[in-house]
This record gives C-alpha cells, sequence and structure tokens, in this order.
C-alpha cells in the first residue's frame, strides 16, 4: 500500500445522504461523500464533501481539518461569531465544536477526519 494519497474525486463512486431532520434549521440541504481513505482502525477519513444550500445544527466528537474548494458557507460556533467560508479558506474543527452550518451556494471541501 502507498503511503501517498492524491486527492482525485473521479477514483472514486460518491454517495449522497441528508442531515437527520431534528438538525435542519433551514432548507433540505443534501450532502455529497467523495471518501478516499479510511484506515483499518477507522478512526481516521479522507476526502471531498460537498453540500447544497441550507442550515443545519452540527456537533463534532472529531477533530477536521477542510480546505473550501468552492462556494459560500457561513459557521457559527455556539456563543461564537458568525465566520463566512469561500474558496481557499482553511478551517479546522475541533472535537467539542457545536455551532452551525449554513450553505448559501453549494460547497466543495476535502476533509481529513480524526477520531479520538
Amino acid at each position: 500500500m502507498s503511503r501517498f494519497l492524491h486527492f482525485d474525486r473521479s477514483l472514486v463512486t460518491p454517495e449522497q445522504e441528508r442531515p437527520a431532520p431534528e438538525r435542519v434549521i433551514d432548507g433540505d440541504p443534501v450532502f455529497t461523500t467523495w471518501l478516499l481513505e479510511t484506515t483499518p482502525d477507522e478512526k481516521t477519513y479522507a476526502g471531498y464533501w460537498g453540500a447544497t444550500p441550507g442550515t443545519w445544527r452540527v456537533s463534532y466528537d472529531e477533530w477536521e481539518y477542510c480546505t473550501i474548494l468552492e462556494g459560500h458557507a457561513v459557521v457559527t460556533e455556539n456563543g461564537q461569531a458568525p465566520v463566512t467560508l469561500t474558496a481557499g479558506d482553511h478551517i479546522l474543527f475541533r472535537a467539542g465544536y457545536q455551532g452551525q452550518w449554513q450553505v448559501i451556494a453549494p460547497v466543495l471541501k476535502t476533509f481529513v477526519i480524526i477520531l479520538p
């Protein structure tokens, strides 16, 4: 197995899902995930993720590093000011983050998730 991963969405079949209805605040967001790698212990994941417009609540048990490739979103951590995200932004959600995602224009990001 190679110790190198080239991020290329064309190598995998995407999967689609929606957030749980009780988490949706506005709209009907659809998520698309291109999972490129999962470690054998299933504690680290890497790939692409996309979302259509809408707003939903989030709660992170994991660390997630992302690079926004396309779109426009606003993330708001509970009790904090909203943060606008656009193409080129690099962000990190630490375990314990709670708040909301609002996608204004369809978002595409790369991600690496590390579970505790």
